[in-house]
């Protein structure tokens, strides 16, 4: 990793210098760079070898595959030198979790409208045969210059195909929890596999959290604990009926069930048409 006094000084692939840390993904840092070429600003996220993750390539590759997908930024260029691998990608704004911090709560109707463009993100990456595994704010961007009210989707490193050779994987155990504590699923609390239904659990709870302004279980670090808070977090006489009605259908789908994000989006759009910020 840079050393903080001369990191940004540091000029990679001959092309890009690292400006400042402005994030921290899965696995590495994030950081602004210019293109001392173009003077253009890109970000950049480092991953040293020390970490023995080697999780940035495959993470490339995911980019890649989903490239000129909606919400979904692109890869400029991935390399290496002696201590870190490098990916460079476009630059984006803030992120959903910055903008909570600005304010107590969101309306209804506004984290219904979230609710629909992230919907329709998951539907893309499912689409193409991927989970994504760590559904949390920190992960949402919102665009910049004529894209501010665009919503991107970024830090692939838990990704997985839930796809193999045509048919879907097999329901088995993990080994341990993948993604947040706060924003996982039950089955992943439960050490299940996960698949297409726990990515929309997780932004079930990024819903509600965005809605009530907290979550109960946001400081508890008990794993067990902090899955009956999420049990019983329907019961919440505070949630309104959509949420709830999401949850419920969420919750009910198999493992290998196909979501019916077009229902999703139905619901919350015909909500926002019967709300006004409520």
């Amino acid at each position: 990793m840079f050393k903080k006094e001369y990191f940004r000084m540091e000029i990679i692939n001959n092309k890009y210098r690292i400006l400042e840390k402005i994030g921290e993904g899965s696995f590495g840092c994030i950081y602004k760079c210019e293109n001392i070429r173009t003077n253009k600003y890109f970000a950049v996220k480092v991953e040293p070898f020390a970490n023995g993750t080697k999780l940035l390539k495959n993470e490339t590759i995911i980019y890649h595959y989903l490239n000129n997908s909606e919400g979904i930024p692109t890869v400029k260029w991935f390399g290496k030198d002696i201590s870190n691998y490098y990916m460079v990608i476009d630059l984006l704004g803030k992120s959903l979790q910055t903008m909570k911090n600005n304010y107590t709560k969101f309306s209804l109707k506004l984290v219904l409208q979230i609710g629909i463009k992230v919907v329709t993100l998951l539907k893309t990456i499912h689409e193409k045969g991927l989970i994504h595994r760590d559904i949390k704010p920190e992960n949402f961007l919102l665009g910049l210059s004529n894209n501010k009210k665009s919503i991107y989707i970024i830090d692939f490193g838990f990704c997985k195909s839930y796809m193999i050779n045509g048919s879907h994987i097999s329901e088995t155990s993990s080994h341990n929890l993948i993604g947040s504590l706060t924003y996982a699923s039950i089955n992943a609390h439960n050490l299940i596999c996960m698949s297409r239904r726990d990515d929309l659990e997780s932004l079930g709870y990024m819903l509600i959290y965005f809605y009530l302004g907290e979550l109960p279980w946001q400081t508890e670090s008990n794993s067990e604990k902090v899955k009956h808070f999420k049990i019983e977090v329907i019961e919440n006489s505070n949630l309104p009926p959509i949420l709830i009605n999401y949850m419920n259908y969420i919750r009910k789908l198999s493992f290998t069930d196909t979501p019916n994000y077009e229902y999703i989006i139905k619901q919350f759009s015909f909500d926002i048409q019967n709300t006004v910020n409520r």
